[in-house]
């Protein structure tokens, strides 16, 4: 039998319910503790009641071959991440083992490496060390991971000062020009403009063709199934499905059909600083109706809660929304960002909120994804934050229903005839 990159035989991780956790640990401080763990002392005899734990994942075991590319998928909280960190050692398994074979590379969380202090050449330095590369392995790749990334004029800018897209665009220069064995790679393509998206896929699909082995959590379907050969369904900690990509996303898909999601202040799949938080969502009419639906063609108000980390006010957010299909595809994005501006000042809690004069999809079920950005720091990111629902209001008062194999935009405009001059008639029909 050839030797395997991973393989993983009964893993399993719990969690003590109350037990004291950063939610919002940053890669940094997380690699820390694991760093020290060995010098702590450990209560390994003390037990903990079954009814106050909670098992993030059990009896989990696969096989990865050298080469292969695999998806890891399932809805939000069903153990991805919790796994790519026991995968990464960064986390500890609570029973079984793992065993792997070759240097191991990974990118849990994007960004969350850096220190908005410093610039962005500093941060390149420090990521990538986080990250596993040599200072030398940095060096040799800086002009191609600052060519990547786009930032060249910016580069002694602190971070801090940077956009949304540039710091993305940065973090994940930085961690795609790794050159391990195995590469662990977390939902990496859920922010950022369609142009930035296409290009972390294509350097995904370089580094797989390099012949390195890649574990690709991602809720992207259209991504997972264009560079990963297999795929690995996660549902409630356990693995439902191990086999070919295809399959994999359609039993995801299948996961969706009638299943209500927790509410917002109760999802703990989200990464950021917390400094502003989002708590609950909604959706209303332009009067503040509340709506289980949304008619094409009609005004509609996306509405969301939120709450400061310390109930004081907060200055210079930006806040985007993000509406893929249910397969996780981009359809459009908008928030602040787009209008050129950021709330400068807002208080300690209220609502965030997205209107939309003239929604333009054709019915059918969507997803929605939310982003919160608190002076220049990524403070909330929550994929899926709730379904989109959209029937058919007339978009053109014709009475025609546009399906999405015709369309997936309805377009505000209008058809005509104009008549070249000379040619007799009013000039327009």
């Amino acid at each position: 039998m050839s030797i395997l990159a991973i393989r993983a035989e009964g893993v399993g991780k719990r969690y003590a319910i109350g037990a004291p956790r950063a939610p919002y640990g940053s890669l940094r401080e997380t690699v820390t503790q694991a760093l020290t763990a060995p010098f702590r002392r450990r209560a390994r005899g003390r037990s903990v009641p079954e009814s106050d734990t909670l098992w993030a994942l059990q009896d989990v075991a696969f096989d990865v071959r050298p080469g292969e590319v695999v998806g890891v998928i399932g809805r939000n909280g069903a153990g991805k991440s919790t796994l790519l960190k026991i995968l990464a050692r960064i986390t500890e398994p609570t029973t079984g083992q793992v065993v792997l074979s070759g240097r191991v590379g990974s990118l849990l969380e994007i960004g969350t490496g850096f220190h908005s202090e410093l610039t962005g050449r500093e941060n390149v330095f420090l990521n990538g060390a986080i990250l596993g590369m040599r200072r030398v392995e940095i060096q040799r790749k800086f002009d191609e991971i600052v060519a990547f990334a786009e930032i060249e004029r910016f580069l002694d800018t602190p971070v801090k000062h940077y956009s949304t897209g540039m710091y993305l665009r940065l973090a994940f220069a930085v961690a795609a020009h790794l050159e391990p064995e195995i590469l662990l790679v977390d939902e990496v393509l859920a922010v950022g403009d369609a142009a930035f998206q296409r290009k972390c896929l294509g350097k995904m699909g370089d580094v797989a063709r390099t012949g390195r082995t890649i574990l690709f959590v991602s809720h992207n379907m259209g991504a997972v199934t264009s560079i990963c050969e297999k795929g690995i369904v996660l549902e409630a900690g356990r693995v439902v499905f191990s086999g070919p990509a295809i399959e994999a996303a359609t039993v995801y898909l299948n996961q969706f059909s009638g299943a209500a999601e927790p509410r917002v202040a109760e999802r703990r799949d989200r990464t950021g600083s917390g400094e502003v938080r989002l708590t609950d969502f909604g959706i209303q009419s332009a009067k503040g109706e509340r709506l289980e639906a949304i008619r094409n063609g009609e005004a509609v108000r996306l509405v969301f809660e939120y709450e400061t980390r310390d109930g004081q006010s907060a200055r210079n957010v930006e806040f985007q929304i993000v509406v893929r299909t249910e397969a996780g595809d981009l359809l459009f994005q908008f928030g602040s960002r787009f209008l050129g501006r950021r709330l400068d000042r807002i208080p300690g809690a209220g609502s965030l909120v997205c209107e939309i004069r003239r929604f333009p999809l054709v019915p059918g079920r969507y997803r929605l994804d939310a982003f919160v950005v608190a002076d220049g720091v990524p403070s909330d990111f929550i994929l899926w934050v709730a379904p989109l629902t959209v029937v058919d209001g007339d978009f053109y008062g014709s009475g025609y229903r546009v399906f999405e194999r015709e369309s997936r935009f309805l377009i505000d405009g209008d058809v005509g005839c104009e008549a070249r001059a000379g040619d007799g008639g009013d000039g327009r029909s």
